[in-house]
C-alpha cells in the first residue's frame, strides 16, 4: 500500500488529512470542486434545454445518438448502454419522446425480437434547435471560463479519468485507506 494512503494523526504521507478518509485537503477540495462543477453544469444544461425545447439533456444525447447513426436508429439496449442508463429508464424516455413525435419504435429488421428506436424528421428538427442552445450553453458556462490550454488539459484529464471507467474496471482498488 503506498505511504500516502496511511493516515496517522491527521497526516497522510506528510500532508494534512481531510474529512474524507484517504484524501488530503487538496485532494478533497479538487474532488469536491470537480463534483460540484459537474453536477451544476448538468443541472444548468438540463434546465436550459427543458425551458427552451422541452427536452432534457439526456433526451438531446439520445436524439443525437440516433441522428448520428447510419440508419437513424438504434437498438434500445445499445441506447441504454451508450447513455449509461437502465433499460427501463430508456424505455420510458423513448415512450415520452414518441408522444412528442420525435422518435418511433419498431421491431428490429435484423431480429424481430429486438426493439429499435428511430428518430423522426420532427426529431431531427428539434435536435437541431436544441443543439444550438446546447452549444451556446457549453460555450458560456464552460469554454468561456477557461483558456485554450486549460480546455486542452481539462479534456485530457477527463479522458484519462473516463477511459478506464468505460471497461467497468476501476483503476485502483476502492476502499484503500
Amino acid at each position: 500500500m503506498p505511504p500516502y494512503y496511511v493516515q496517522m494523526e491527521g497526516i497522510i504521507g506528510g500532508r494534512t488529512a481531510s474529512d474524507t478518509p484517504g484524501l488530503d485537503i487538496a485532494e478533497q477540495r479538487a474532488w469536491q470542486n470537480f463534483l460540484d462543477a459537474g453536477l451544476r453544469m448538468y443541472a444548468t444544461m438540463n434546465r436550459t434545454l427543458v425551458d427552451e425545447h422541452r427536452l432534457t439533456l439526456n433526451d438531446v444525447r439520445l436524439l443525437d445518438l440516433l441522428a448520428r447513426s447510419s440508419t437513424g436508429s438504434a437498438r434500445m439496449g445499445d441506447l441504454a448502454e451508450a447513455l449509461m442508463s437502465l433499460p427501463s429508464r430508456v424505455t420510458r424516455q423513448i415512450h415520452r419522446l414518441e408522444k412528442q413525435g420525435l422518435v418511433v419504435r419498431g421491431a428490429s429488421p435484423d431480429d424481430g425480437r429486438g426493439v429499435v428506436a428511430r428518430i423522426t424528421a420532427e426529431g431531427r428538427e428539434s435536435l437541431s434547435a436544441a443543439m444550438q442552445t446546447y452549444g451556446g450553453a457549453v460555450r458560456s458556462h464552460f469554454l468561456d471560463k477557461l483558456t485554450r490550454a486549460q480546455i486542452s488539459a481539462m479534456g485530457e484529464n477527463c479522458r484519462r479519468i473516463s477511459e478506464p471507467l468505460k471497461s467497468g474496471v476501476p483503476s485502483a482498488k476502492i476502499g484503500r485507506v
